[in-house]
């Protein structure tokens, strides 16, 4: 079809936000003015543009909902976890596998791995920061070598594939029509671990060297050392230990494995019936709430109505100071698509033009008609967006851009949205922007957030090309 000026505004308006990204700085106001002139331009009315605002951020808070409520869900049961006792619990046989630098480093990548997986890296963090990290560094790993391994696996490995809460793609799917969350995530889950193999081993033989004997001195020094301006400090929550503290630090990882279990043998195998979309999140998050009402009880049942809605208060605060930002931005991009764009504009959906994808298709002939370097744009332009320390406000540009792009090419949309996905993520998530939630990693540490970010350079560039070439080679 013919670009009209709407099309080209919101041109104008991606660029803007790409930019701004690039200068570090908050892209919720250009994407809210964009979203102005974009319906402004389109129905020629200045108050159809006025009435977009609310109505575009109100399609984006009702179709990343349940998002918002997996986190807070999570984050509460985090809590939960604490207020008894169970998390000590939880990571104390770890702690006796740590005996030296090297099983130190890996211990660390599969705790923060599967715990990330869960409850998500930024709540997460706290908990293996302060139990795990002295034990580590008392076992010979130099405090830089514990921050790599946490921000690498969790904020890496695990937060790109979002495998089992899968906030990322539906994220990543939402401003599409081909594109399905599932599919997203069991490609992801693969190109996620190879970055992370190809990473977190680049990231162990560069600190190799500086390894040190176990001895309590390492503590010691490490203790003495650092800027207490680094140090991260924790929300208080009130701590009860109690004779069941072991037994929900058994019973709450030994049914979570059981799901993760369920759920991989269900998305890879017909031996069990499979998992549709969303149903995943679901589970978890039910299992979720029965655990955290099952240990108030335990606890102390005569707070358990005060304390359960405590905690879901304290999740939802949690998840809308972590997506809230992705609000105003998702409602941008979901402009672009012509399903919703119909619902924001308050037009027809048939006759509502798909913004994204009809610029895309003007300007294919300009594109390199290369796999190789479609996949290439797709990813540099993931980790570009991860520059504004999220990784997550520019996942429907993504998938939009994908299920573009991909009819000029022969590459599957799926595998050129998960490509994006684990860039702008890996990016974004936390190991190469020193303004993101890795700020915590690198205050457990005692470390400088910059020097963090630094030694992750290589490995994770490096890991993120690998996974590329390995996705066009597998999907």
């Amino acid at each position: 079809m013919e670009l009209t000026m709407a099309h080209w505004l919101y041109l104008i308006g991606t660029l803007c936000i790409i930019l701004t990204m690039l200068f570090r700085q908050n892209v919720v106001v250009p994407a809210l003015v964009m979203i102005f002139l974009v319906a402004w331009s389109f129905t020629g009315s200045f108050l159809d543009g006025i009435l977009a605002i609310f109505n575009a951020n109100l399609t984006a808070a009702t179709e990343l909902f349940n998002i918002f409520l997996i986190i807070a869900i999570m984050t509460a049961l985090l809590r939960s976890i604490q207020s008894i006792g169970a998390d000590e619990q939880m990571v104390k046989p770890f702690q006796q596998i740590m005996r030296n630098g090297t099983l130190a480093f890996w211990v660390l990548v599969v705790v923060t791995y599967f715990l990330s997986l869960f409850f998500w890296p930024a709540p997460a963090v706290p908990l293996i920061g302060a139990l795990l990290i002295p034990v580590a560094i008392k076992a010979g790993l130099p405090p830089i070598g514990t921050a790599i391994a946490i921000s690498l696996a969790g904020h890496g490995m695990a937060l790109s594939s979002d495998f089992i809460l899968k906030v990322a793609p539906e994220l990543t799917a939402s401003s599409s029509s081909v594109l399905e969350a599932s599919a997203i995530g069991e490609q992801t889950l693969i190109l996620s671990l190879i970055a992370g193999a190809v990473s977190l081993t680049i990231a162990y033989f560069n600190i190799r060297k500086s390894i040190k004997k176990p001895a309590k001195d390492n503590l010691t020094i490490w203790e003495n050392s650092g800027d207490d301006d680094l140090n991260i400090q924790t929300d208080n929550t009130e701590i009860s230990k109690g004779k069941y503290s072991p037994v929900f630090a058994i019973l709450v990882p030994s049914i979570f494995l059981i799901i993760i279990l369920y759920v991989v043998v269900a998305t890879f195998s017909d031996f069990l019936p499979p998992i549709e979309d969303g149903a995943g999140s679901s589970l978890v998050g039910g299992t979720a709430i029965l655990l955290i009402i099952i240990m108030s009880l335990f606890r102390d049942y005569k707070k358990t109505l005060q304390e359960v809605s405590d905690h879901i208060v304290n999740g939802f605060v949690f998840a809308f100071k972590v997506m809230g930002l992705v609000i105003p931005v998702a409602a941008f991009f979901f402009i672009g698509s012509g399903e919703l764009a119909g619902q924001i504009l308050g037009t027809d959906p048939n006759a509502t033009p798909s913004f994204l994808f009809d610029l895309v298709q003007e300007g294919q002939g300009y594109i390199p008609n290369n796999a190789f370097f479609t996949a290439l744009g797709i990813l540099v332009l993931g980790m570009v967006s991860g520059l504004d320390g999220s990784g997550f406000s520019a996942l429907p540009l993504i998938g939009s851009l994908s299920e573009a792009l991909a009819s000029s090419t022969e590459i599957d949309p799926t595998a050129l949205a998960s490509i994006g996905q684990i860039g702008a993520i890996w990016v974004g998530g936390g190991t190469l922007v020193a303004w993101s939630p890795i700020i915590a990693i690198a205050g457990f540490a005692k470390i400088s957030v910059i020097d963090l970010v630094r030694k992750s350079f290589i490995p994770v560039v490096i890991g993120l090309l690998v996974a590329m070439v390995f996705g066009l080679l597998l999907f």
